[in-house]
């Protein structure tokens, strides 16, 4: 068991280290952060049910606010070992989803590892609040869920596939973007005084606020994304 002493904070550049690993491997010794971490895990499972929805097979959802508040606490290992656990038990407690897929735990994998990577004992500021998001977006909704979607459909379709973007998904991730930004800046910001009160996270973090700058940067990368989205669907799909 650790006990509770100061926590030690990292760079970006220290992600590509071996002492990083090591010290997010032991938090799995760690019985706070165990506890903590099967808290996280059981409100991200009742949440996977918890949705408002906007059109077809579209939902807002708000799971992402305790995935990256766990991943924030308790680091990448402990987030990738969460990420399977909610995956496989959330389907299971909800399964109106439809049938269990065993490769969509990746995209729970990736987010999770994503928010870990960007948050856990790092200098926490609004741009990097953004960024991550903005990672976790690209990667799981426009990459790894629509090509696993797509693999889905040609097991059941017997060979025939999908689209690998809907328009809708695509125009909801991108409505979406800005908005759940700035809520989880809310949310995280909110958080940092009591998480550094109770040791969960390292001291000297200052609570952040949401700035021109920012909203700049979300400006940028949701054009970014749009661009990006429009090349794929209305350039590389025809002529595919």
């Amino acid at each position: 068991m650790q006990s509770s002493k100061e926590k030690k904070m990292f760079t970006t550049r220290d992600v590509f280290t071996g002492g990083y690993w090591r010290e997010a491997a032991l938090q799995l010794k760690d019985v706070r952060v165990l506890c903590v971490a099967a808290m996280l895990i059981a409100l991200r499972i009742a949440l996977k049910g918890t949705k408002i929805p906007v059109g077809q097979d579209l939902n807002i959802t708000f799971g992402f606010f305790v995935n990256s508040l766990g991943a924030m606490i308790f680091g990448p290992v402990m987030a990738v070992i969460g990420a399977v656990i909610s995956d496989t038990l959330g389907v299971l407690v909800d399964p109106s989803g439809g049938a269990y897929f065993f490769p969509f735990v990746f995209v729970e994998i990736a987010g999770s590892l994503i928010f870990a990577l960007m948050l856990w004992r790092q200098k926490l500021t609004s741009t990097r609040i953004i960024l991550s998001r903005f990672f976790v977006v690209a990667a799981c909704n426009y990459v790894l869920n629509p090509a696993i979607l797509n693999w889905y459909y040609l097991i059941l379709n017997n060979g025939k596939s999908s689209k690998f973007i809907t328009l809708p998904r695509v125009v909801k991730n991108l409505a979406l973007f800005p908005a759940e930004s700035f809520l989880l800046i809310l949310f995280l910001s909110a958080m940092v005084l009591p998480l550094t009160k109770l040791k969960l996270i390292p001291s000297g973090q200052e609570r952040f606020t949401f700035t021109k700058k920012n909203a700049v940067l979300l400006a940028v990368l949701f054009v970014l994304s749009a661009v990006f989205v429009g090349l794929y669907y209305f350039v590389y799909l025809p002529n595919k």
